[in-house]
This record gives C-alpha cells, structure tokens and sequence, in this order.
C-alpha cells in the first residue's frame, strides 16, 4: 500500500468504533454472523501485522475444462512481528503450496480462509515475499455481476466468451488473497495464459505477449496504481480493438476499447460517450485517477462492471440501462448508463475506496449522482435535476443506506438513488454550485488512492461546506425513514418543524412563496414564521415529503 497504513489503519478503526453508528433514534437491525463473516469482513490480528506491497497473479484458464490453475507471488512489508498469515480463496478452489525463501510451509484452512505459519521470523520493516500456487474450478456466476464468480460463456461464433466480476462475493472467488478493502496493493502484474486463439484483456497496460508452441499464449499486463482486489479482471474473448486519444487535464490519457469482432462497426458509433463522460467527470472530479495505466472499455458477457482501468460493458449498446430509463423522464436516454455509471467508479470505487463495505454508498451513492452530473454538464442543471428526482420511484426506505461494519456485509440497495438524492439535497445547502464541484474535487485529491470510511467522506463535505451535517447524513444513512416537513398556516403565521426524523435533525430547507425560495432552519419542534400568501410549497430538489396540518 502506498501510504503510512499502521497508523492509517489505527485511526479509521477508531473513527469506526466511535462513530454513533447506533445513537437515540436511529435504526437498528439485529442479524446474526458466523465466524466466517467475521474473518472474511474484519482486520484480523493475522491481516493487521502486515502491509501488501505487490502482486504477481501467474494463471492459467482452461475454457473447456471451466478450470483455473496458477499461483499468486505476494511481496509484504512487516509492520510488527507475527507469524501467522492469513489468505483468502473461497471454496471449491484450494491452495496446493505456499513457499517462502525456497522452503514450503504449514498452512491450516478454515472454511474461505487459509492461516500459513511462517518458520521466517518477521522483522519490523522486512519486506518478504509468499509464493502460493492453487487451483479448482471457480464459483460460475449465474447472474453476474449480482451473485459474482466467472461468466464462461460463448459468442454468437460458438468462440469462449470469459469474464470475472465479485464485487461483495470478494476476488478469492478466484484467486488467492488479502481479500479486505483496507489493504490495496501498490501495483501489480497479471499474466492470463489461455488458448491461442483468444485475446486476454485485463487491468492496466499490456507490457508483452508470450506463446508456447502456437497452442497457448500469454498476457502480461501490468497495474502501475493501487488497486483494490474485486477490481482486478480477466476476460478472455475473440476481441478486437481500436483506439484514441484523450486530451485531459493531465495530458494525453489512452483510451482502448475490446470488443467482440462482429461488434467493432456498432462499437465505433456507440462508445462515443466515453471522451463526453471523460470531459463531465474531470469537469466535477478532476483528473482521471489512472493516466498511467490507461482506459478500456471491454465487452463481457453480463450487464458490466467498475474494474480499475479496465470497466466491463455489456449494455447491448443501446442508451439507458438496457434500453430503458431508471427516471422516466427521458433524460435517462441520452447516454449510455453502463458507461457513465462504471466509469465514474473510477472516481468513486477504485480511487475513493470504502474501507469497510458497510459503507458501500461512498462507491454507489456518488456514482449514481455522478449520472445527475454528467447530464448537468452536457444539457443544464435542471436535466441533472430532474433525472435524480425521477429516480425516487425505486426507493424502498426500509433499512439503513449504511450496514454492520466488520461483516462484510453491505446496507440497503438504497445505497444508489437514495445515496444520489442525498447528495443532491445537500447540493441545495452548499453556497453555491463552485463550492459544490470544490467539494468533489476536493475529495478526489485530499483521499487520492486511498480507502476510507463514510465517517471521512462526511467530515470533510461538512467541514467544507460551511454546515455541521452530522444529523443529515445520520437521517439519511442510519436511518430508513424520510424527513417529514410538517406545517400549518393560521392567520398570516406559518408554523413548521421536523417530523419522523432522528433526534436534533436540523437539515434547512428552501419554501416556495409566492414564486420566491425563503430558507427555514426547522428542528423538531414548532417555530413560527410570517407570512402574506397562504399558498407555499416545498423546493422539489430536498428528498423529504411535506404534511399540511392546517384545519
């Protein structure tokens, strides 16, 4: 990892654990977890001991046999002497040797997780190295991207058609290792070895191509950032590709696109949404986060996915999501949501990563609002507007956004329309709307390459954007209910507060007057303004509802 990762670590769990995750009022869900949930979701004293510097992923896939063999060359710096290790592959793939320093190793497996005994003594600022080989036949994701795994599928030329996606199910579905967001490698090489007659195609920039006996070959690809492990991707294909340049803000970025052969004419009218997303998001976010590794753009057999460097696509090359509009209000059809939506993960998933998956919405909440923004920079702030509000149908607001920390285990799927109306509410609260793109460029550059935890993301949009937003984010992200706006008009007074909201909510909120916005700063109980026109309504940009108590 490229940062001070002892300290960086010590000072999120704190955060974590003193965060009123579960203060008066806010929702709380009892579920019940095993062990595995908990070695698989929390830092665990044989995770903790050690810093992941680098990665040489050297496997084999073998298409008709859906089987994968290899091994995983792990480089680690030691930050306090232990020596037991843990690794993760899931069941039914098995890891067959771990050697360090020529000698093999002891090694126990309890359920997903391997513990290796090192006969090494780990030193203080040692950096050691695990060679672990393993093979098996990988979960096979039956509706991939939800349920993860690998996509062994076959074109409309009866030629193999691969792709891995795991996000939550986690990368040791299919290889082997530090399988917990906190810790993302520094860099690292991935060398695909498959049949000769099909292009591999994953993270970061092809370094070589090496054939064996004009029956298999293989594709090295490099990874120059850090990355976190459900981004790191495969998919093997009858491709081909074409190419451009894209002039941004830190120079010449190459963009490559892999698609099926048949597909190339359809691609090369289609993908032109890519430079449009690459210009918005840099507008908003600032730089793409990954000059030196490049974009692609690869057609996979399912929906698509957020893989660092190398986002999947499978949208039919249609606009919308599948054809259709998430918002029914036909801005949802002027771009092609797979593209817009995976790529801005590479601002909110692969350069800002959540620390634990509780707090998923960092990933989902801010690239769902990444859609509303890139349609406010290429049709105006009303269409942005109007998309995010039209989302609103889908909301179920029956659990909290954020859920149990050191599980492994993800909130509500409200994470992604409810996270972007949260996050334009609060756009209705900054001063103004350069404040507002500050705000997202800021946290780009300020978490650059780094996990975090939504307690960070919320410190820093409250400390700038002038406005203690604590009770906002509690009633939006550990609670389930929406804020009601309660009021009664008598004689010329109006009388307003916070209804079904937690205790000391204090989010303002704009009234229509008589055509004219007037801020209110309402708590949970009654304050009193007044008022000539009896006739008020509430700005439609705040996700709450209103009651009128008036007799």
């Amino acid at each position: 990892m490229n940062k001070n990762i002892f300290c960086f670590f010590i000072v999120t769990c704190i955060q974590i654990l003193s965060y009123p995750l579960f203060s008066q009022g806010i929702f709380e869900e009892k579920e019940s977890f095993t062990r595995q949930d908990t070695l698989r979701g929390s830092i665990t004293k044989e995770r903790e001991w050690w810093d992941l510097n680098y990665y040489h992923l050297d496997i084999s896939v073998f298409p008709d046999e859906k089987f994968i063999s290899g091994k995983n060359t792990v480089v680690y710096s030691v930050l306090k002497p232990y020596q037991v290790i843990q690794i993760d592959l899931q069941e039914p793939m098995m890891i067959t040797s771990v050697i360090q320093e020529n000698k093999p190793l002891k090694y126990n497996r309890e359920g997903n997780v391997y513990f290796i005994f090192l006969s090494k003594e780990q030193k203080v600022g040692d950096i050691n190295k695990l060679i672990i080989e393993y093979e098996g036949k990988p979960k096979e994701a039956i509706r991939a991207p939800w349920d993860g795994g690998l996509s062994w599928d076959r074109d409309e030329n009866n030629n193999h058609f691969i792709a891995t996606s795991c996000q939550g199910l986690g990368a040791s579905v299919w290889w082997p290792n530090k399988d917990h967001m906190y810790d993302e490698v520094d860099s690292m090489l991935i060398s695909v070895n498959i049949p000769e007659n099909l292009i591999n195609v994953s993270n970061g920039r092809l370094r070589k191509v090496t054939s064996e006996n004009n029956e298999r070959k293989t594709y090295h690809y490099f990874v120059n950032n850090p990355i976190n492990n459900y981004g790191v991707n495969i998919n093997i294909g009858d491709y081909v590709n074409f190419s451009e340049i894209y002039d941004g803000e830190k120079g010449k970025l190459d963009v490559d696109y892999f698609v099926l052969s048949y597909n190339l004419e359809k691609a090369k009218k289609h993908f032109k949404d890519v430079p449009k997303m690459l210009e918005a998001f840099e507008y908003w976010f600032g730089p793409y986060p990954f000059y030196e590794d490049g974009y692609k753009l690869v057609e996979v057999p399912y929906l698509g996915m957020e893989h660092q460097s190398s986002i999947t696509y499978g949208n039919k090359f249609l606009k919308g999501y599948l054809g259709r509009d998430p918002s029914d209000t036909g801005w949802g059809l002027k771009f092609d949501f797979i593209i817009i939506h995976e790529s801005g993960h590479e601002w909110f998933a692969n350069n800002i990563t959540y620390i634990d998956m509780a707090d998923m919405w960092i990933h989902e909440g801010f690239t769902a609002y990444s859609e509303n923004l890139f349609l406010n920079y290429h049709f105006g702030k009303e269409a942005g507007a109007d998309y995010t509000i039209g989302t609103r149908k889908g909301i179920q607001n029956t659990k909290p956004i954020i859920g149990p920390y050191n599980v492994n285990r993800e909130g509500s799927k409200d994470m992604y329309s409810k996270g972007a109306n949260l996050l334009h509410t609060i756009r209705q609260i900054a001063p103004n709307d350069e404040k507002w793109r500050a705000i997202f460029r800021g946290l780009n550059k300020t978490f650059y390459h780094q996990t975090v935890s939504s307690a960070q993301v919320e410190e820093y949009i409250s400390k700038n954007i002038g406005f203690d937003l604590k009770y906002v984010f509690d009633q939006y992200l550990r609670d389930y209910r929406i804020p009601v706006f309660e009021y009664k008009i008598e004689s010329n007074k109006l009388k307003y507060r916070w209804a079904n909201t937690i205790e000391n909510f204090n989010m303002p909120i704009e009234i229509i007057i008589d055509k004219k916005n007037q801020k209110l700063f309402p708590k949970n109980k009654w304050q009193e303004l007044e008022i000539k026109n009896k006739k008020i309504s509430i700005d439609r940009d705040y996700y709450v509802t209103s009651k009128n108590l008036s007799n």
